[in-house]
């Protein structure tokens, strides 16, 4: 195999693995399009309206987090602790006893909202937090309802959540892509960050961050200089474009030029933004970088921090193991005590930099757990997609305040917040109208909330 051959695949390998082959298509800037003026599909968008965020950090807890041992303080639960309960908390009929909190709430900030004592750090932000205690879902199977919260559809393929935003409003970076996803959980696979029929160009790119790992493979050319490299693909570019002239596949063509461009920049920006030894070391104990418990979530919260100052539109951060079936004291406690004090950091850190008010960030799971105990051992608990918890800070949201109720088998039985309606929200706090952001296909046009969901106003600030 001689060399030339060897360089190109692994250009080729390169423009691909980030996004799967055409999954960047499109978010490069065109400054290198010489021959012809290509529109760029991920340049900034004007909203529906004027926004009161500019970005969105999405906080997933995969596994469904017990908002009855977090942030809905409960006290039916109390009241009527150890007796048998019956109830459709799930899709079907649970009996069981009824667990209370196995932790203790606290009154916390000014507001004097709930927060379990195993958020200490997040307690010290209670006031610029949102509550949605009566948060509900179509399903309580963990691959469907992780699907499901991604992208407002179980039955079929559909856009993810960032997918969507990114595609109505562009992106500010034009070196890096307008969607990432660090360590996406498995339940759900690709579907949470796919673009399904829209272009390409908006799918998530996936960042995996562990230690020893590359977050984005064949990102570096090891045999290759930037200037050959960008000699390589001028040429390679302009027998595209001749390929555009000659055929009625200019779109499909036009996706492969940029993503080659994009490949070609994210070799300088990717490593920099990823770079964390340019933090100072106050920065990094703020996220727990140097703490065992704490390395791995802190550094894709700081992470997040670095892309939104990039301009990064969408960004998520997944976080796996909250499916309490057993042994909930000590895992609850352990998933608490990783991920508490860097999102505290991430709320600290964006204040400092001025970009809190215009940067949305959503906490929660595909789902939340039962009242009653599990195996009546009082050390677990069941799934229950009928009431649960998420909460948003930041982006026009009101702080302090809790939006919604459960009842004592775990129902939503007050100001209740669909799937679709947090979709709505959080497109509205962007400036988007979630019943504008359409797409034509298959004859029909599509949206992220399909035919429902309504802005939650109560909410916003």
């Amino acid at each position: 195999m001689n060399q030339a051959f060897q360089d190109r695949r692994w250009f080729l390998r390169t423009a691909a693995t980030g996004f799967g082959y055409t999954a960047f298509a499109g978010l490069a800037a065109l400054d290198a399009l010489r021959a012809k003026d290509f529109e760029n599909p991920l340049r900034p968008k004007q909203p529906h309206f004027a926004p009161q965020a500019k970005r969105v950090i999405l906080l997933f807890m995969q596994g469904g987090p017990t908002q009855h041992d977090t942030f809905d303080y409960n006290p039916d639960l109390l009241k009527h602790a150890g007796q048998i309960a019956e109830g459709k908390m799930t899709s079907g009929t649970q009996k069981g006893k009824i667990l209370p909190s196995v932790f203790e709430f606290k009154p916390s900030g000014e507001s004097g909202i709930p927060i379990s004592e195993v958020f200490p750090n997040l307690r010290q932000h209670a006031d610029d937090l949102c509550l949605l205690n009566g948060m509900h879902t179509d399903t309580p199977a963990h691959a469907p309802a992780s699907i499901f919260a991604h992208t407002g559809s179980i039955t079929f393929v559909r856009p993810s959540m960032g997918s969507w935003i990114v595609y109505g409003l562009g992106t500010e970076s034009q070196d890096l892509p307008g969607f990432v996803t660090i360590n996406p959980p498995p339940a759900g696979g690709s579907s949470l960050y796919g673009s399904a029929f829209l272009p390409a160009t908006y799918q998530g790119t996936r960042l995996n961050v562990t230690d020893g790992q590359e977050p984005i493979e064949n990102i570096r050319n090891p045999r290759m200089g930037f200037d050959l490299q960008r000699k390589q693909l001028d040429y390679v570019q302009e027998l595209n474009k001749g390929l555009v002239d000659r055929t009625e596949a200019a779109s499909q063509v036009e996706g492969v030029i940029q993503s080659y461009e994009l490949a070609f920049r994210m070799q300088r920006a990717v490593p920099t933004t990823l770079d964390l030894s340019t933090e100072p070391e106050s920065t990094r104990d703020m996220y727990g970088l140097n703490e065992e418990a704490t390395r791995s979530f802190g550094t894709q919260c700081l992470l997040a921090r670095r892309m939104a100052e990039q301009g990064v539109r969408f960004i998520e951060i997944g976080h796996r193991g909250w499916d309490h079936h057993n042994d909930l004291r000590k895992r609850l406690a352990d998933n608490a005590k990783a991920t508490d004090k860097p999102i505290a950091a991430l709320i600290e850190d964006l204040k400092r930099r001025g970009m809190f008010k215009e940067t949305l960030i959503v906490w929660g799971g595909e789902f939340g757990r039962s009242t009653v105990e599990q195996n009546d051992k009082s050390d677990g608990r069941r799934h229950n997609n009928r009431g649960y918890t998420m909460w948003m800070a930041g982006g026009g949201i009101q702080g302090g305040m809790r939006y919604g109720r459960s009842d004592e088998l775990g129902v939503a039985v007050e100001n209740r917040v669909h799937i679709h309606d947090l979709h709505a929200t959080i497109l509205n706090q962007l400036g988007l109208d979630h019943t504008k952001l359409t797409y034509r296909y298959a004859g029909r046009d599509f949206r992220l909330t399909d035919v429902h969901g309504r802005v939650v106003k109560e909410i916003l600030g």
